[in-house]
């Protein structure tokens, strides 16, 4: 088994339940009807849904290191939805599409609790909720106009507390106000990648780890080339994500690279009982950059925030795959939400890459135009559930599905780069000091939810 020095909390806790022996490295040529790129969440659902549709396909799946080793096996396991990128669905696709990608985004959840009940994933799911709330007056109404408009559009979820219920369901005075929807979660993110990977192969898909892909070759079939090996496909299936860029350089200025950093308590649930964190339930805050927390299934914190860290032109950043050098602000702000929690050890801190997209959308396409190789990335810390509406997406556009979601709005590749307010606003900027967060908070604008969305690594995504 080969895998990196540092392993995040998540997935060395998944590994050690697993006791798995290694899967092989691909060391020969081979043919397949499909290849996909990538063992995290999308490259997973997309392998699953396609031999859901048509088992008699031949379906390889290769990953650079362990499947779920990257953003599917470190993200905070926050279960979202696409409900608050309402407004943003709306002004790019319509009324009518926005809505339909809402709702898929919800089904989504439940679909996930489904498939995991059946192919008996403990992946300890807990479809308990979200709670996004304001902790200053300048978070103040950052969910008021999203939900007026889902609400208009009759497809609201979400719901305001009275700021006492706020504060008792999210265990903290600190939160002002806030909505709430029961269609989320959380889950333990490398439990359930992992818990893919077997399922996806019960269901035929041959999955070869430690593989990275060195070169893709267009025609009919393609060829993705390996360190040893080669497989020539008839379709192949980028599920690459924050990676995509590195790879690829004409998405160098599609997306920036955003860190989501995280620490984890070691085991208090007497203290989570007094204050009331019995549930499941992912509780954000309204910074652009979110603060996001949730409990595990025994009893420990787990607090992130994105955006402490930037990379742009696709590079990638060794920081991604260490410890958090930002685990004293995060126990700050764990201390801050909950000062009874003080003197709770930290078990681990991790770090981890999201591929924040122009819009904070998902986007999927044909790369380079070539009719049989397809991609899909950029969902921008929310990619946990999204990502089964990801395998929706490509799976259909392998099959060249006329009426299935290979049509949807968000196969529509990036917005233009000159467009990215990521890359025009902080492009050359120093954006790792901690100093900067000393600033006087910005009221937050329609125009900033519209561009940046949130970033939740409920995620990381995850793909």
């Amino acid at each position: 088994m080969t895998m990196s020095e540092f392993q995040p909390w998540w997935f060395a806790d998944a590994l050690a339940q697993e006791n798995a022996t290694s899967r092989p490295s691909l060391n020969d040529t081979i043919t397949a009807d499909v290849c996909i790129v990538g063992g995290g969440y999308t490259g997973l659902w997309t392998a699953i849904q396609l031999k859901q549709k048509q088992p008699e396909l031949k379906v390889v799946l290769i990953e650079k290191g362990l499947c779920g080793s990257g953003a599917s096996g470190r993200n905070g396991g926050c279960v979202l939805t696409l409900a608050p990128k309402f407004l943003t669905l709306k002004r790019l696709f319509g009324e009518a599409e926005a809505i339909k990608i809402v709702q898929a985004s919800e089904a989504a959840v439940y679909a996930i609790r489904d498939f995991c009940d059946q192919y008996q994933i403990e992946a300890q799911l807990r479809i308990d909720g979200a709670l996004y709330t304001s902790t200053n007056n300048a978070q103040s109404g950052a969910m008021d106009t999203v939900v007026d408009a889902l609400s208009r559009a009759r497809c609201n979820s979400w719901n305001p507390l009275a700021p006492s219920e706020v504060q008792k369901m999210a265990g903290s005075k600190r939160h002002l106000e806030g909505h709430f929807s029961p269609i989320a979660g959380s889950v333990h993110p490398a439990l359930l990648v992992r818990g893919l990977v077997r399922a996806a192969e019960s269901l035929g898909v041959i999955i070869y780890e430690n593989t990275p892909m060195r070169r893709l070759h267009y025609g009919q079939p393609a060829s993705v080339i390996t360190q040893n090996g080669k497989v020539s496909a008839g379709q192949v299936v980028l599920a690459m994500n924050a990676w995509m860029a590195s790879q690829f350089r004409q998405f160098a200025r599609s997306i920036a690279i955003v860190s989501s950093d995280m620490i984890i308590t070691e085991p208090c649930p007497e203290l989570l009982d007094e204050l009331g964190l019995q549930h499941g339930a992912a509780v954000c805050d309204s910074r652009i950059f979110v603060h996001y927390y949730r409990t595990t299934c025994d009893g420990r914190l787990m607090l992130g925030k994105g955006g402490n860290t930037f990379a742009f032109g696709g590079k990638m950043r060794a920081e991604f795959d260490q410890p958090s050098r930002y685990a004293p602000q995060l126990k700050q702000s764990l201390r801050e939400f909950f000062p009874r929690l003080a003197s709770v050890p930290i078990a681990s801190s991790w770090n981890g890459a999201s591929d924040r997209s122009v819009t904070g959308l998902p986007f999927f396409g044909l790369l380079d135009n070539q009719p049989n190789i397809c991609y899909g990335f950029g969902y921008s810390g929310n990619g946990v559930s999204t990502c089964y509406l990801g395998g929706q997406i490509l799976s259909s556009m392998v099959l060249k599905e006329k009426d299935g979601w290979g049509q949807c709005g968000l196969v529509s590749g990036p917005l233009p780069a000159r467009a990215n307010p990521l890359v025009g606003q902080y492009a050359g900027t120093q954006r790792d000091s901690p100093q900067r967060s000393l600033r006087r908070p910005r009221k937050k604008t329609e125009r900033d939810r519209l561009l940046f969305g949130t970033i939740c690594s409920g995620s990381g995504e995850s793909g």
